[in-house]
């Protein structure tokens, strides 16, 4: 399980994002990048991964256009790797 809290911009989740998934260290903390991460997460163990995100709505508030290009590659990269699928989990703060 891998913890995000409360983010108010889109450069704060892409860092937030990269920090709970112990992404390495080419990680390029942009959209692209952050699609290419979550599809590999060949340095993770294999099996499923669960990201939980308290208090995403602050991000939706702060930056709408942001927030909906995150959850976009989030929901695309969930299922890119049989081997280490991902979970995403919306929480309310």
């Amino acid at each position: 399980m891998h913890l995000l809290g409360p983010v108010t911009s889109k450069a704060e989740a892409l860092n937030a994002i990269g920090t709970a998934l112990n992404f390495p260290a080419w990680y390029g903390r942009n959209l692209d990048a952050l699609h290419d991460s979550l599809a590999d997460l060949s340095w993770q163990p294999t099996g499923e991964h669960v990201l939980i995100w308290t208090g995403h709505r602050q991000l939706e508030t702060a930056d709408p256009d942001g927030y909906r290009a995150i959850l976009e590659v989030l929901d695309a990269a969930s299922d890119a790797n049989p081997q280490r699928p991902l979970s995403v989990l919306l929480e309310d703060a």
